[in-house]
């Protein structure tokens, strides 16, 4: 007889009601068994029990609509294309317009049923969307009586109606077959619906709180899941290959303090504390340091490196760019100038000869400490006693590639600098198995930065006052989203800002120009050159968030702000924030739409970076904030980390507590939710089996 997991493998083809080509119609979403149809939840739903007769609409008030379409229609105006659609209701009439998005025009035909949701406003008499969005009914729609309907991800050829009546097939036969992964008794404890009731629930629920049940016990149980593999990886990563103790004692201490020209702040003073607790331990340290733009992250990784080199153990940072690995190599210069500890910079185009001394030196143990790029993660870098490794997290490195250095019979500290402040929330998943330092405050001396969002009237005041300071000595940044014109978009390129500058409002100052396709040699130079205040203001990409340190440049420009998220936005800002000057930096943008607005006047109203990286978060979503795409740990499926916190935090507390109790998760009980961990992100976090 079948078990359950092999009747859940059964193609669709083979399953009552589906034809050998709706299959082949599923098989275009990636769903091929009955499994996969199962655990393909729905994008979002339709709330026909929402729907408001035109004839009740209240204006500036979010409401939905549903009529016949009347007439469709497309003109062009000074600000572009405008798609409008005519919809009836009993006798009255709606129109929904859209502003240069020309494709919208296909999306209806006359006789349509849809369904348009938004603020509705009356124009001469007639009620009218801006922007709504848009579901075309299906006939069986109308008809079928639900009042919630499920919203797929579709592809070419395959419609909602399509995709709703196989997961009905597949449900009616195989929704029985589910396996519970939790005890009866847990699910009693922890408010959850049985996987049975919760699966056909989240795909046609009969309300919303069968809906709300339904998504708790499937938010819950994926959370569970990656909690579970976090919190095993930190045991695992406690109980491995032991660490050598490193005690920052008094004499260590004063020692490295003697080298600091200046007093460190309460921030940094804790986030001290706590990395030198974890360094004296056997236990490998795994720690992420966070702190905002400027709170002087890279001294307090100084100090732990200097504490493994007092110990006759060599420290490895680790940054995303060259320019920012040569900026941290400058910085421990200048710091260490008065140290015997040795220091060298491992990049990836070096010449051969000076690599090869410089890996021989490594390997000797001669250079304490080695500031690089990913270049230090190559096969022939082989460390004498490597200690400590500090990693710039802004390159994004996944849990896995946290743990590929090693160095002698030990196994090093880790320490994780984020450039960015992350939500607490996203910190918790992509950076679970990690403690937490958090750096609030920000160096004495630092000067605040004012940051307006200017309108196109006002930008010749602007460069009066920018090039005013410039004449003052100061110095200042451009920053263009695009290196090459985009006639889509609309923005001006690098090139086109150049010229328009040299010829127009900066032609009395020296410009520099940088950006990502620049050889590294070409960048540096750029880069330098204004650092040494030979060129005036440096017109550039966003090439620059990071790495570029000049205490005195205190003046941005940011050409099509729309097109940057919040934390980007916050890092470029970062830029003017590095010295004894106030800074001045001014937004431009192409549009003032909603969401442009939103974040624009975020921007605008705080630089508290923990504030807007929250915000960037509930704006935009994890990927964008830390490309947790590139993480090597699978995405969510249904979890959404801004919305579900409270169950995240539920989750995380459940899954130490479970791992606290039974670190091998051995428990017969437990023994599905084992092998669902394993089978999800054992690979992906490198765990060892458990159990």
């Amino acid at each position: 007889m079948a078990t359950a997991t092999e009747l859940l493998l059964t193609p669709l083809s083979e399953v009552k009601g589906i034809s050998p080509a709706w299959a082949e119609l599923m098989a275009k979403l990636d769903l091929r068994s009955a499994r996969d149809v199962l655990f393909n939840f729905p994008r979002r739903y339709l709330d026909l029990s929402d729907v408001r007769p035109i004839a009740e609409l209240e204006p500036d008030k979010p409401f939905s609509v549903r009529g016949t379409v009347l007439d469709v229609d497309a003109r062009e105006t000074r600000r572009g294309a405008v798609v409008g659609v005519l919809i009836t209701d009993n006798g009255q009439n709606l129109r929904g317009i859209w502003f240069n998005q020309p494709f919208m025009l296909r999306k209806f035909a006359r006789g349509q049923q849809v369904m348009l949701s938004g603020k509705a406003r009356k124009k001469a008499g007639l009620w009218e969307m801006s922007h709504p969005r848009v579901q075309v009914l299906e006939d069986a729609e109308d008809s079928s009586g639900a009042a919630i309907l499920p919203i797929y991800s579709l592809s070419e050829g395959v419609g909602q109606g399509q995709v709703r009546y196989v997961t009905r097939a597949v449900l009616e036969q195989f929704g029985e077959v589910l396996e519970e992964v939790f005890p009866a008794e847990y699910l009693t404890q922890h408010n959850l619906l049985p996987i049975r009731e919760a699966i056909p629930a989240i795909h046609f629920p009969v309300d919303n709180a069968a809906l709300a049940a339904a998504r708790r016990r499937l938010v819950y149980q994926e959370l569970l899941i990656l909690q579970l593999a976090l919190a095993i990886k930190r045991a695992q990563q406690r109980h491995g290959v032991p660490a050598p103790m490193l005690e920052a004692t008094a004499r260590i201490d004063a020692r490295i303090r003697r080298l600091l020209p200046f007093e460190l702040t309460a921030g940094q003073e804790q986030a001290i504390r706590e990395i030198s607790g974890d360094l004296a331990l056997s236990t490998p340290m795994s720690r992420l340091l966070e702190g905002d733009v400027g709170s002087g992250k890279t001294v307090v990784a100084l100090y732990a490196m200097l504490v493994a080199a007092a110990h006759g153990q060599q420290a490895a940072l680790m940054a995303p760019t060259e320019i920012l690995a040569r900026q941290h190599a400058a910085t421990l210069e200048r710091l260490l100038a008065a140290s015997q500890v040795r220091r060298a910079l491992l990049l990836g185009g070096m010449p051969a000869a000076q690599r090869a001394e410089l890996l021989q030196e490594i390997t000797a143990g001669e250079v304490q400490l080695v500031v690089g790029t990913q270049a230090i993660l190559q096969e022939d870098v082989r460390f004498a006693k490597l200690g400590l490794v500090v990693i710039d997290e802004q390159h994004k490195f996944g849990v896995r590639q946290r743990a590929t250095l090693r160095g002698g019979d030990a196994a090093p500290h880790y320490l994780v600098m984020s450039a960015t402040p992350i939500p607490r929330s996203l910190a918790m998943t992509q950076f679970g198995d990690l403690d937490l330092s958090v750096i609030q405050d920000a160096p004495p001396g630092r000067q605040p930065v004012r940051t307006y969002w200017a309108k196109e009237e006002q930008r010749d005041k602007w460069w009066q006052f920018f090039t005013r300071k410039l004449n003052e000595g100061r110095q200042g940044y451009v920053i263009v989203p695009l290196v090459e014109e985009s006639a889509a978009s609309g923005l001006t390129s690098l090139n086109e800002a150049f010229e328009s500058l040299a010829n127009g409002p900066l032609e009395a100052f020296r410009l520099g120009l940088v950006h990502g396709r620049l050889n590294q040699a070409a960048k540096d130079a750029a880069i330098e050159a204004f650092r040494a205040g030979r060129t005036q203001v440096l017109i550039a990409t966003s090439v620059v968030e990071v790495g570029v340190d000049v205490p005195n440049a205190t003046l941005m420009t940011i050409e099509g702000a729309d097109h940057f998220g919040l934390a980007q936005l916050h890092q470029l800002r970062g830029r003017i924030s590095r010295g004894a000057f106030p800074g001045y930096c001014t937004a431009f943008t192409l549009s003032e739409s909603d969401d442009v607005k939103e974040r624009i006047e975020a921007f605008v109203s705080t630089t508290d970076g923990f504030r807007l990286a929250e915000l960037d978060f509930a704006l935009r979503g994890p990927g964008h904030l830390l490309g947790t795409q590139q993480s090597g740990v699978p995405p969510l499926l249904i979890a959404d980390l801004e919305r579900d916190r409270e169950i995240l935090n539920e989750a995380r507390r459940d899954a130490q507590a479970l791992i606290e109790h039974d670190p091998g998760l051995s428990d017969v009980n437990f023994a599905r939710i084992r092998k669902m961990v394993l089978q999800r992100f054992g690979h992906a976090l490198e765990l060892a089996d458990v159990g």
